[in-house]
């Protein structure tokens, strides 16, 4: 599914599969479904052509008619959905029941499949006129021409108003960065600094940069013998670039005329040979062109050239600055500071000057542009009229408006303008994906997984190369929208990234496209706004305002046709029921305000009804067990539910179920669960049989999983099982029961999976020794969390041969020294320890060379007898001997010691880091009782229990 292309990419490959013999369509049925396919392929090629146009830019005409097709591609792909769920539904009678309720099932199954194939018939007649009239339509508008003759490039340049500020205008934006981008520059040692340096400002659309380099432009460009400032922008030719920065440098432009890109290159490379130049190239889009640019400029100059680049996206920013001699400076938003003198200065000719009546007003106004000089100029723009200031009462109707791409006015439409170009610059699939986050509400931390399966439940990722997974191509387009800074991360403690956020300019940008394009209507519960809009496609419930002020949406054949609903706290009360929706899709609610009760109008039985559902998520409150309806679910793929939720004996019929979340497991799944064979994603289930532990094995395309024993049976099956998963990439065990689960079942020689990447034992799970493993298979872990009885040297020199080890945490009983020597541990970057006794473990000089992050977990009563024993010093870590430590977290447990004993050994411990010469951060906590629960780190965030990157 594409914003431009409407359902086109995914609709003409079921038209197709509508032709094969399996569905036995009627000679006529099948030549008008070929016409249909064939008429449809020629609108889809023009849309494509109109996707690559900003919006702006296009012909009235097109855009009713791309309208027009787009609706109809929709309508279309529901037409068709329905037949396939029709005749996929009931296909398989049970095989365990008795021949007349067999016999009756096959007989239902054959009337509703040649029910749906005559509804289809008349369908198609019915779509076919209709793509006739719009065909007409093409022709009558000559779109076909509009189209070949569409522009392919951006008519006014909306950099120049940044290159042309004078500086007087400037106050405010610079701050100190200015400062900080000419230090880049100088830095060095003598030899460095003779060298061509290049320094790369990376950050998203209106922080600023063309302004920033400008100015350092002007400030510095007097030191160099020449210097050339060349805007490039999206979709430049390298040999307009040069000839730009040629002609800048002075030289006639009739000797450019006639050259190719390689005498360009030439001509520039000699002028520049014995020079000192200063050469700005501003706004890069493109990692190939800057690798074609770049051959113009010598690393044989030594006289002290310098080189700036802007751009939006990192990795171009990481291509242009790829010696070690260059440097990147990421763009931040304004300080708070500096964004009220920019606001200030702009509104009431003051950097500091706000009359106290709109002094909360304009704190709540800049909170919301985020530092981010655009916004901030633009809004202010905005309330500015002349010298006029006005009245306090638009400010507030600005404020609300900020964020949902509502404003109306010729200074915010530029901004936006401006912003899209990286919209546009997008594959056409990542625009969809982007727009889909306009269904969240301001501020959100948009969980990663989560809106990677809906992306997929909505069939905007394709598929990807062979054995690549849709969720490892949605992968690859959230980090790619990072990459583009269209999306900001949310990084948990370790540094992965479980999250996202959308800057309120950047909300401001989808918001307004998605209400053009009717992507996604969004209902606050202030009066009914989808009656007037058509077809609602998505819809998102959303609650900003007081309870009796609130009320449901009105339900009309708009809502019908709605394909993806997502709730939020506590908009459930807008909910409309099950029964309203013909082709959901995606169905997220938030439960927090749901009762349960029969006065409720909403029964979760009724959910067996949407046929179509790819996505189910329920979160916010327990639902006790799951409606046995929701295993006519035969299309979901997405199943995520609350903590203590029992699942029914038909969820094993959901043999297309791809991820099935249960947070926080307090019940075995159903017998049959191996029979979920294209499941990736298990968490957390409760294992308390063999049987389950050894259906487990079927499921060969799991790459996470989180389980919780019932007791150590079913571990022997388990690992025999795990040994079968050959795409395993995260495995969290923990248990839930008396006596701790022993891994030691898994006999002698435990096969771990080669895709193995994280590995973790939470508490109530241990081995006695480590597991003879084959570090060949273990080549790619680069998280391991353990508890082993005893830990031996040799066993720490085995980890330390993990070539990809990354994160380590060992619990161990141990009463033997460990020694931490240079050896091996070459990636490893944070190290978790927890051990009664401090004296088992010393790090000796060079250990752990990359270990930036150190957390210890000691018992004080064994630390103070050895400290009796040293002579009265209670530490000797050497922790001193970290090359790379930056940040030391300890905890102490008191049992056994008194409150100045335990001073005693925090100062000793800072007194042992005093000498460190990178100085580390050092947090030290005190706990009363030492306790099995409390040899569990938190890891600092939720990434984390589980092991689970942004789980919730």
């Amino acid at each position: 599914m594409d914003l431009a292309t409407g359902a086109m990419g995914t609709l003409l490959p079921k038209l197709l599969e509508l032709l094969s013999e399996e569905y036995k369509l009627q000679k006529g049925v099948r030549e008008g479904v070929k016409s249909l396919e064939k008429e449809m392929r020629s609108m889809y090629a023009a849309l494509r052509k109109v996707a690559e146009v900003p919006r702006e830019q296009l012909d009235e005409q097109v855009k009713l008619w791309a309208g027009e097709v787009r609706e109809l591609s929709f309508d279309m792909e529901d037409v068709v959905d329905k037949f396939l769920v029709h005749v996929d539904e009931g296909s398989e009678p049970a095989a365990n029941s008795n021949k007349l309720k067999r016999l009756t099932k096959k007989m239902a199954s054959l009337f509703t499949k040649g029910k749906a194939r005559h509804e289809i018939a008349d369908a198609i007649k019915d779509i076919n006129k209709q793509v006739q009239a719009v065909a007409e339509r093409r022709a009558r508008y000559n779109v076909d021409i509009t189209v070949a003759n569409l522009p392919t490039v951006t008519s006014i340049d909306p950099r120049l108003g940044a290159m042309y500020t004078e500086a007087t205008g400037l106050v405010g934006i610079a701050g100190t960065r200015d400062q900080e981008v000419m230090k880049l520059l100088s830095e060095g040692d003598d030899m460095s600094k003779k060298n061509l340096k290049i320094v790369s400002v990376v950050g998203f659309g209106g922080l600023g940069k063309t302004t920033l380099v400008k100015m350092v432009y002007e400030k510095i460009g007097g030191d160099y013998d020449c210097k050339a400032f060349v805007p490039v922008g999206r979709k430049a030719e390298a040999k307009t670039v040069f000839t730009n920065i040629l002609l800048n440098l002075g030289i006639n432009g009739s000797e450019l005329i006639m050259l190719n890109e390689q005498l360009l290159i030439d001509k520039l490379r000699e002028f520049l040979k014995n020079k000192r130049y200063l050469i700005v190239i501003d706004d890069i889009w493109d990692e190939k062109l800057w690798t074609i640019i770049k051959c113009a400029f010598s690393s044989s100059n030594k006289f002290g050239s310098r080189l700036i680049t802007t751009t939006r996206i990192v990795s171009v920013s990481e291509s242009c600055s790829s010696s070690t001699n260059d440097s990147i400076y990421t763009m931040e938003p304004l300080s708070d500071d500096d964004s009220k003198r920019l606001f200030y200065k702009r509104i009431f000719s003051l950097e500091s000057g706000c009359p106290p009546d709109f002094e909360e007003v304009s704190r709540d106004i800049l909170k919301k542009c985020g530092g981010v000089p655009l916004a901030i100029i633009t809004i202010a723009s905005l309330l500015a009229s002349g010298q006029r200031v006005k009245p306090k009462k638009e400010w507030h109707v600005l404020l609300d408006s900020i964020g949902r791409g509502l404003t109306e006015n010729h200074t915010a439409k530029e901004m936006i303008r401006i912003l899209s170009f990286s919209y546009y610059d997008l594959p056409s699939p990542m625009k969809t994906c982007l727009l889909y986050l306009s269904m969240f509400p301001e501020d959100s931390e948009i969980m990663k997984d989560r809106l990677i399966w809906m992306w997929i439940a909505e069939s905007f990722v394709p598929s990807g190369k062979a054995n690549t997974s849709l969720f490892e191509v949605g992968e690859t387009y959230f980090h790619e929208l990072v990459n583009r800074s269209l999306i900001q991360p949310v990084y948990g403690y370790y540094g992965f990234v479980y999250a996202c956020r959308v800057h309120d300019s950047i909300l401001d940008l989808i918001c307004s496209l998605s209400s053009e394009e009717n992507f996604v209507t969004i209902v606050n519960g202030t009066s009914d706004n989808m009656s007037s809009q058509g077809n609602v496609r998505r819809l998102s419930l959303q609650n900003g305002i007081k309870e009796e002020d609130r009320t449901r949406p009105h339900i009309s054949e708009s809502i019908r046709q709605v394909r993806s609903v997502v709730t939020f706290e506590p908009a459930i009360d807008l909910m409309p029921p099950f029964s309203s929706f013909v082709v959901l899709r995606v169905l997220d609610l938030e439960l927090y305000a749901y009762r349960g009760t029969k006065e409720d109008h909403l029964n979760l039985q009724e959910l067996g009804s949407l046929l179509h559902l790819r996505y189910l998520r329920l979160s916010g409150r327990r639902i006790g067990e799951l409606p046995k309806e929701i295993g006519k679910l035969q299309f979901l793929q997405v199943l995520d539910l609350p903590g203590g939720t029992r699942l029914p004996a038909t969820v094993i019929k959901l043999t297309r179920l791809m991820c099935l979340l249960i947070n926080g497991g307090r019940f075995p799944p159903p017998d049959g669960v191996g029979n979920l064979r294209l499941v990736e994603v298990l968490s957390k289930i409760k294992v308390g049989s063999v049987s389950i532990a050894k259906e487990l094995g079927n499921m060969d395309r799991l790459s996470e999983l989180n389980i919780q024993f019932e007791s150590s049976d079913p571990v022997k099956a388990f690992v025999e099982s795990l040994g079968k998963m050959r795409k395993i990439q995260h495995v969290v065990i923990s248990s839930k029961c008396e006596l701790e689960v022993s891994m030691d079942h898994s006999g002698e020689r435990w096969e771990s999976p080669a895709s193995l990447r994280e590995f973790i034992m939470h508490k109530g799970v241990r081995l006695s020794t480590l597991p003879s493993w084959n570090p060949y298979h273990l080549s790619q872990l680069f998280r391991l969390e353990i508890y082993v009885g005893e830990m031996r040297q040799e066993d720490l020199g085995f980890l330390g041969r993990l070539p990809a080890l990354r994160i380590l945490e060992l619990k161990s009983d141990n009463q033997r020294s460990l020694l931490v020597g240079a050896e091996g541990f070459r990636c490893l970057e944070t190290v978790t320890f927890h051990s009664k006794s401090p004296s088992k473990i010393l790090f000796k000089p060079g250990a752990f060379p990359k270990a930036e992050r150190v957390l210890l977990f000691i018992g004080l009563r064994a630390a103070k007898e050895e400290a009796g024993g040293n002579g009265g010093d209670w530490f000797d870590l050497g922790m001193e001997n970290l090359p790379s430590l930056q940040d030391v977290s300890v905890i102490f447990f008191r049992s056994g010691v008194t409150v100045g004993e335990a001073k005693q050994a925090e100062d000793a411990l800072e007194n042992a880091l005093d000498d460190h010469p990178k100085r580390p951060n050092i947090r030290i906590h005190c706990l009363e009782v030492y306790a099995a629960a409390d040899l569990e780190s938190d890891g600092g965030e939720s990434e984390s229990d589980d092991g689970w990157d942004g789980e919730e």
